[in-house]
């Protein structure tokens, strides 16, 4: 008796299987197939190398900072900051293909460089030449060309002295050292 079972059980087992395989592959072509979110690939990029360089000898410059502000299709993407290494260099691969970047590249001792490139390409090297700074050029003095008059730096603001003799002396002035007090002992003087 329990062979017979068995063996009822032996063959009715393929058949259910194939009965469960069938339906499901019929539920499945009627059914569209969902997986979540819809995937979108992220956009191609480009490798951007920025070259940052003293304009008077041509030597690197080393933790200058260069500022990429991407524009794609009118839209701001956002900016990222990155210092250069001793070789005065900076390498990004994150800015899409096909986008407007704004380059801002700013160094202590140096006028502040700016410029837009279009990235069409996979790979784009560009190579800045820094300068020290310069006048303003005004509609009143011509200027251009000119090497600036205030040195880099914090700079403490020019006062006038005054020439009013009746002017009070500063506060803030230390007293003369190179003259001796007067000496308050009753010493006879000769």
């Amino acid at each position: 008796m329990m062979s017979s079972r068995r063996n009822l059980l032996f063959r009715i087992a393929p058949v259910c299987i194939g009965v469960v395989l069938t339906a499901s592959s019929l539920l499945a072509e009627q059914s569209p197939e969902r997986h979540g979110r819809k995937y979108k690939p992220p956009p191609e990029t480009s490798k951007i190398t920025v070259v940052v360089k003293k304009d008077s000898n041509g030597k690197p410059i080393m933790n200058a900072a260069v500022i990429f502000n991407p524009f794609k299709d009118g839209k701001d993407i956002g900016n990222l900051e990155v210092k250069t290494d001793p070789d005065g260099k900076v390498s990004i691969d994150i800015i899409p293909t096909g986008s407007l970047v704004r380059v801002q590249v700013i160094a202590t001792g140096y006028a502040t460089f700016a410029q837009e490139f279009q990235v069409d390409e996979p790979t784009k090297e560009i190579n800045v030449s820094m300068l020290r700074p310069r006048e303003q050029v005004s509609s009143y003095v011509d200027n251009s060309g000119k090497a600036s008059s205030r040195k880099a730096g914090v700079q403490e603001p020019v006062r006038p002295k005054s020439t009013d003799p009746n002017a009070k002396p500063d506060s803030s002035a230390k007293p003369d050292s190179s003259k001796p007090a007067p000496s308050s002992s009753s010493a006879p003087q000769q």
